[in-house]
């Protein structure tokens, strides 16, 4: 398995740097890309990667590598932290960036309305969190995120349990 880790959480965190080293050992191929200390804008809602600049988005900043790396590697794992038992800034900019892997068309599988996706790419992402925060609502948050990108969930789990993402990677 080729894995991409986005690390959200200072290189210096001891739990990052354990949950790491796991994920390191079990996968094939693994890229680390510390999103600590990069620039990531929120997305600014402008629908130019949907319609000017189909893919590509508008903002310029360092989330491309991080993008590109969903298409890449066979899944993405986001080392996160928390506020207000929810994922932190860090972690909601970089969902709400995937929007470029959509394109602006619909479809409608089992009565609900979906994106068409770009590429013919099956995401799975999954999500260890440092801090407190409600898990089964984060279960819920990532499922319909994945849903969302006709993805598949690999779940939301606490940064000290590592392994348990990796046993539902397809």
């Amino acid at each position: 398995m080729r894995l991409q880790i986005v690390n959200t959480l200072p290189e210096s965190d001891p739990r990052a740097q354990k949950a790491i080293r796991t994920l390191q050992g079990k996968a094939l191929e693994c890229r680390i890309v510390s999103a600590y200390d990069k620039k990531i804008s929120p997305c600014i809602g402008c629908n130019a990667c949907w319609l000017r600049t189909p893919g590509i988005c508008s903002v310029k900043d360092d989330y491309e590598e991080i993008l590109k790396g969903y298409l890449t590697y066979d899944a993405t794992v986001f080392l996160a932290g928390t506020a207000l038992q929810f994922v932190n800034h860090r972690m909601k900019n970089l969902i709400d960036r995937m929007l470029p892997l959509a394109t602006m068309y619909i479809h409608i599988p089992d009565d609900q309305c979906r994106h068409v996706m770009r590429y013919d790419r099956r995401l799975q992402l999954g999500l260890l969190y440092a801090g407190e925060a409600d898990r089964n609502y984060l279960n819920q948050w990532m499922d319909r995120v994945m849903l969302n990108f006709d993805g598949v969930n690999l779940g939301a789990y606490p940064i000290t349990q590592a392994e348990e993402v990796l046993s539902c990677i397809l």
